[in-house]
C-alpha cells in the first residue's frame, strides 16, 4: 500500500458490496478518506472501519438509496459538512435483470434507470458543481461493456449503461474548462453478487466464467487512473477489442453476438 491518496477524498456510491467496497478499500489502503454511500448502513459501516483502519484517516459512510432524489439530497448536505473538498467522485451503485424486454415488468425497467442513470446523473451534478468551484476533481462512472455491446436478454440494462458512457463522453467536453475529469470503466463480467439479481439462474456466470473479473483488480486499475487524462478503460482486453470491433463492423458484430455471445 502507497501514500499516493493521503489528504485526497473519495466519494464512492454503491460501495457496500462488489467494484464499489473494492475501490473504497483499494482507495484507503492509498490513505484517502472515503466517503461511502449505498443503502446498507450496517455493510457500510463494516467497510468504512476496514478502511479507517488501512488509511488512519476519516470514513464515512451514509445509507442512501442511489433511486431516490430526495435521499441523494439530504446525503449531499451532510457530505459537505464532513469534508471541505471532494476529490474523486466513483458512481459504481448498479444493479440489472436479465429478461427478454417484452416480458419485463415496467417497474424493473423504470428502477434500473432510475439507479442506474438518472440517480447517478443527480449525484454527479452535485458534486460536480463542488469540483468546478475548487477547478480540480475526477468523476468516474463505471458504465459496462453491455454498453458497447449487445446481447440478448439485456436490453434495458445495456440501454442504461449505454446512456452512462454517453453523458460520461458529453459531461467531459463540458467539464473539462474547469479543470475537472471524467471518466468510463467499462467492465465486463465481475465475480459479484450483480449475477444474484440479474439471473438467479446462474447460468450466465457460469457461460462466461472465462471473461470473469475480479473486483479487486477492477479497483486497482482504476485507483491506477486517479487524476490521470484517460477518458476510458475496457476490461478485459477481449471485450475491449470486441467492442472496437463492433463499431467497425456492426452486421458481423451483430451476428457473432447472436451466435456467441447471447449466453443468458
Amino acid at each position: 500500500m502507497s501514500d499516493s491518496l493521503r489528504n485526497k477524498v473519495v466519494v464512492i456510491t454503491g460501495a457496500s458490496s462488489g467494484i464499489g467496497r473494492s475501490i473504497a478499500l483499494e482507495s484507503a489502503g492509498r490513505g484517502a478518506t472515503v466517503i461511502l454511500l449505498a443503502r446498507s448502513k450496517d455493510k457500510l459501516d463494516k467497510i468504512a472501519a476496514e478502511a479507517q483502519e488501512l488509511s488512519g484517516a476519516s470514513a464515512y459512510a451514509f445509507a442512501t438509496d442511489m433511486g431516490e432524489s430526495d435521499q441523494i439530497d439530504a446525503t449531499f448536505k451532510e457530505i459537505v459538512k464532513v469534508a471541505n473538498h471532494i476529490d474523486y467522485l466513483v458512481n459504481s451503485a448498479g444493479f440489472g435483470k436479465f429478461a427478454n424486454f417484452v416480458e419485463m415488468d415496467r417497474r424493473e425497467v423504470t428502477s434500473m434507470f432510475q439507479v442506474n442513470v438518472l440517480g447517478l446523473m443527480y449525484f454527479t451534478r452535485l458534486i460536480g458543481r463542488v469540483m468546478m468551484e475548487q477547478k480540480t476533481g475526477q468523476i468516474i462512472n463505471i458504465g459496462s461493456i453491455a454498453g458497447k455491446i449487445p446481447t440478448t436478454k439485456s436490453a434495458a440494462y445495456s440501454a442504461s449503461k449505454a446512456a452512462v458512457i454517453q453523458f460520461s463522453n458529453v459531461l467531459r467536453l463540458e467539464l473539462k474548462p474547469f479543470g475537472v475529469k471524467v471518466m468510463t470503466v467499462n467492465p465486463g463480467p465481475v465475480y459479484t453478487n450483480f449475477f444474484n439479481i440479474a439471473d438467479e439462474t446462474g447460468n450466465y456466470a457460469k457461460n462466461v466464467s472465462e471473461f470473469m473479473l475480479d473486483p479487486d483488480d477492477v479497483a486497482w486499475q482504476i485507483a491506477h487512473y486517479f487524476g490521470s487524462n484517460k477518458r476510458e478503460l475496457d476490461l478485459p482486453l477481449s471485450l475491449a477489442v470486441l467492442a472496437k470491433l463492433y463499431n467497425l463492423f456492426p452486421k458481423i458484430g451483430d451476428w457473432c453476438s447472436w451466435k456467441f455471445a447471447s449466453r443468458k
